[in-house]
């Protein structure tokens, strides 16, 4: 009697193939059986505490220009002393000379995993004003994006890095503020602001760092978080033009952040010249702004001057000259920021520190701001001399009509008295 079933019934096991051996017998081949592969658990990437220096700037456009010496007899400020001649640096490099001026870095107190704070504001003779921060701390690649928005404890307050520089730069602007020429208007501030964090822990190698932490590099670079996943496209557009002068160094340069791997610290010269660059830049975008707006009333001024009523020839014809003068002064300024950077560039020439100078004008279009700038230079210049031939021609024929009546009068009123005498 059969145990599987009912009678008869044999129970299903797999299908196996036979073999026939020496004596004639049969016997099954082994059962295979496939096995299906065992993914692994994704392990989590390490992340380990390092050393950081972090540097923010923010830089801001106060006005024309700023006397100097009126800074000087404001504020205790001091003169900067330029660039430390390091690398392939040329002796001849000469760089923007602002005065400097220490924060109240000593408010600033963090008992956790800051080692060091620094504050200090560089005061520019062109109207601009940049605050630096900078801070050493030991933290986790991945928590380098929100350092910016930490809060650290001053006084009875906390304050983020953001918030004390914006509180820094208003303190300072209501000291220097008589010596601001032509001051903007504070609600509408042109700024700049730029990031470099600096890995200067000394056990880490730059080139195998940069590969092993490409996303989470490449993440920081443009502003995302670190836990995003970008295309590889896209990481190698960030981090696809490194740039070194020794085999322990690495600098990666983007819009906004930079990265730079050097234990030895010696990085100075680099923060300068991105401070530079950054500073030609709002330098520039605020021109470019400036000029947009006097586009703007350029186009008023044609549409009212070319009215049908001839009222825009008489208000207008007496305020071209005005126009026209403070164009050509726009037209100066504009000359001399272009010179300068045309100046740095080729002061700077093939060394090291032209090549990052040169990376950051790439990066920001500094080419492009130039044009734009020259573009409406030249359009606003064609525009008022265009208008001002106009006055000049419309006088032209107001000043030949009248000549032309004198003449015709004059002969007829000395007729019409030599009649009356001859009766």
């Amino acid at each position: 009697m059969s145990t599987h079933g009912g009678p008869g019934r044999h129970p299903r096991l797999p299908h196996t193939s036979s073999h026939e051996d020496e004596a004639g017998r049969t016997s099954p081949e082994p059962l295979r059986t496939e096995r299906r592969p065992v993914r692994a658990r994704p392990v989590p990437k390490e992340d380990p505490v390092r050393l950081f220096e972090a540097i923010y700037f923010y830089i801001y456009d106060v006005g024309l220009s700023i006397d100097q010496k009126k800074v000087a007899a404001l504020i205790p400020a001091h003169d900067d002393l330029g660039l430390v001649k390091r690398r392939d640096t040329p002796a001849s490099l000469s760089l923007p000379r602002p005065l400097v001026v220490r924060l109240n870095e000593e408010a600033v107190m963090d008992p956790g995993q800051v080692e060091g704070f620094t504050a200090h504001a560089r005061i520019y003779e062109d109207g601009a004003v940049s605050i630096v921060i900078r801070t050493t701390v030991r933290l986790r690649l991945s928590e380098l994006h929100s350092l910016h928005s930490r809060r650290f404890s001053m006084g009875d307050e906390t304050v983020t890095i953001d918030g004390y520089a914006e509180e820094s730069f208003l303190r300072l602007l209501a000291a220097i503020t008589p010596a601001v020429v032509d001051p903007s208007d504070r609600a509408d501030f042109d700024s700049e602001t730029y990031a470099a964090f600096c890995l200067i822990d000394g056990h880490v190698e730059p080139v195998p760092f940069l590969q092993e932490n490409r996303s989470e590099l490449a993440a920081l670079l443009i502003g995302e978080s670190p836990s995003e996943v970008l295309h590889e496209s896209q990481v190698n557009a960030t981090l696809g033009k490194p740039l070194s002068y020794r085999k322990d160094d690495l600098a990666v340069f983007d819009l906004d952040r930079c990265i730079i791997i050097d234990p030895r610290r010696d990085y100075e010269d680099l923060l300068l010249i991105v401070e530079n660059a950054n500073y030609q830049l709002l330098e520039l975008r605020v021109l470019d702004k400036l000029l947009d707006r006097w586009l703007d009333e350029a186009e008023k001024d044609m549409r009212f001057y070319y009215a049908d009523d001839h009222r825009g020839f008489r208000k207008l014809g007496s305020s071209v000259q005005k126009k026209f003068a403070h164009i050509q002064s726009l037209r100066f300024d504009a000359l001399f920021i272009l010179e300068n950077l045309e100046n740095s560039s080729k002061i700077i020439g093939d060394y090291y520190l032209g090549q990052v100078y040169d990376r950051l004008c790439a990066i920001f279009n500094t080419e492009g701001w130039k044009w734009s700038i020259e573009r409406r230079l030249d359009t606003l210049q064609s525009i008022y001399e265009m208008v001002k031939t106009d006055t000049n021609e419309r006088k032209m024929l107001w000043m030949e009509a009248v000549f032309i009546i004198v003449c015709i009068i004059f002969p007829l009123i000395q007729i019409f008295q030599v009649w009356l005498t001859s009766r």
